[in-house]
């Protein structure tokens, strides 16, 4: 009987660490502002995975950029992969937004597509992070956004835009009928992707500097040639 009692002291070793670990989660969103939180991971994970790939960026590394605990980051986003997913649609979001900003609603068809087409040279120009995160999600084969609804329901209204400007032009008999306008936005695309994408060799090639002020002005006016040359009639 004695024995058995002095074995009773062993129950002073019963609590672990997990509770205490998981009461400390609980409480990580309480010490910040969530939201300027996770605005803050976003964006020194932007920049982190833009830099370094999907792959060469770490999770010490966005944490210490970010300036947060880095079980903060994991509670916000979970893991790796799943930051991945929420900077891809940050990233879109933001150029989305923009893209409504340009009412192209509220100009005649043929000023539209400039608009539309001047924008997305110069977003690409000015957000090469963006043009990295795509280059890293073409790597991994859209994994992470054939996942996300988000970045779905963002492309639907865009789309709609698009087509009810060709919509109007037909209509007025200024565009040619039956354009897709997926199609469009990625030929519109396409244009300034590829050629800022590939700036460094294509002027090493050509022997000219293709970023100079006179070159991207010349650029935007030949994709402008390009673009309305076959939409209008």
């Amino acid at each position: 009987m004695t024995q058995r009692r002095t074995e009773k002291p062993l129950a002073k070793d019963k609590p672990l660490a997990k509770p205490a670990v998981k009461k400390a989660a609980t409480r990580l969103p309480t010490t910040r502002d969530p939201v300027a939180t996770r605005k803050a991971i976003l964006l020194a994970a932007g920049a982190e995975f833009a830099e370094h790939g999907l792959n060469g960026a770490t999770v010490d590394l966005i944490a210490e950029r970010a300036g947060i605990n880095k079980r903060m980051l994991y509670y916000y986003f979970g893991s790796k992969d799943e930051l991945f997913t929420a900077v891809l649609e940050h990233a879109y979001e933001a150029i989305r937004q923009q893209e409504r900003g340009l009412k192209l609603d509220e100009v005649d068809p043929v000023e539209a597509i400039r608009r539309l087409i001047a924008f997305t040279w110069n977003y690409y120009l000015q957000h090469p992070e963006f043009l990295s995160l795509l280059n890293t999600e073409n790597l991994h084969r859209a994994v992470h956004l054939s996942q996300s609804s988000r970045v779905k329901t963002m492309h639907s209204p865009f789309v709609s835009m698009i087509d009810a400007v060709l919509e109007r032009g037909r209509r007025d008999g200024v565009f040619r009928p039956g354009v897709d306008p997926v199609q469009l936005y990625i030929s519109i695309a396409s244009l300034s992707y590829f050629y800022i994408g590939n700036c460094h060799t294509l002027s090493a090639i050509f022997g000219r500097n293709l970023l100079a002020p006179k070159a991207q002005l010349e650029r935007l006016s030949h994709m402008n040639d390009l673009v309305l040359g076959y939409l209008v009639r």
